[in-house]
């Protein structure tokens, strides 16, 4: 497991850092791991994880190929909680799809997955830090790793019963970390969220007399990056977490050098340490 280093001297502003980022600094992300929700009002990108929960991102790149969700719509949409989509009334055919999925809630680490430690206490989970530029915890103990419900996590919903989840999905539009280890998150959209934000607010109840999706946000289609045309195929760089200038980054984010401040809390918990990420040049 790689650490971040608390930095002796005092970082340079966030600015600066950024602007100091060479090629070097940056990872393509694949571009079978990322999801393109496709709206009226614009295109969310996901980035769906490598390492975890890969029945469930097995389950998306099914789905998405297969045409599942395209006509439907955001239909449960919580002020500062969720937009969540799916098939609410589930009356589409799953084709090759699963149902139900086991859940994913938090499973044994793999051999090859590497962690760059967050250097913060967390108060949810004994160790944080990040995998492949995604947010997860770990538990030393049970040698086990979850991805973490920070902003713009997108996640399964499911019933009460834990093997539930199967199609429906959800993007928290804030941290809801009290839901770690309880819904199985796949990975984090790292790039149209002020789409999900702004869905219309709401919750479509699931009565065919009364329901009314007229004002939802809808779901014109949903791809996979690697099955588009090469010409259409978007491709997004993370930063690598695993080296110094990542390092001086969480330093400056958590000193705040900037002379607006004049209390600095030399502290920032990582959902509001967001891996950058970038269109690849």
């Amino acid at each position: 497991m790689f650490e971040l280093a608390l930095a002796e001297e005092a970082p340079r502003p966030v600015g600066a850092i950024m602007e100091a980022a060479g090629e070097d600094a940056w990872r393509t992300i694949p571009a079978e791991n990322l999801l393109l929700i496709e709206t009226p009002e614009g295109r969310i990108t996901i980035y769906l994880s490598e390492a975890l929960a890969q029945d469930h991102v097995a389950q998306a790149r099914t789905l998405a190929k297969e045409g599942f969700y395209e006509g439907l719509s955001f239909y449960r949409v919580i002020d500062g909680f969720v937009a969540q989509g799916g098939d609410h009334a589930e009356t589409r055919e799953l084709g090759s799809a699963k149902s139900p999925l086991k859940a994913e809630f938090e499973e044994a680490m793999p051999r090859n997955m590497l962690v760059t430690k967050f250097p913060y206490s967390d108060g949810f989970a004994p160790v944080v830090g990040y995998s492949d530029g995604l947010p997860v915890g770990i538990d030393g103990k049970t040698k086990t790793a979850w991805h973490l419900h920070c902003t713009g996590a997108f996640a399964y919903a499911r019933n009460n019963e834990k093997d539930t989840a199967s199609t429906e999905f959800y993007i928290t539009l804030q941290p809801q970390r009290y839901l770690d280890r309880n819904l199985t998150v796949l990975g984090r959209v790292i790039d149209g969220m002020s789409v999900a934000q702004a869905a219309p607010r709401g919750v479509v109840d699931g009565d065919p007399e009364t329901d009314d999706f007229s004002e939802r946000l809808r779901i014109d289609a949903m791809h996979i990056a690697a099955d588009l045309p090469e010409d259409e195929r978007p491709s997004w760089q993370h930063m690598r977490t695993n080296g110094e200038l990542f390092a001086e980054l969480t330093a400056a984010r958590a000193a705040r050098p900037s002379e607006f401040f004049y209390f600095r809390p030399d502290y920032i918990d990582i959902c509001s340490m967001t891996v950058p990420v970038r269109p690849a040049p």
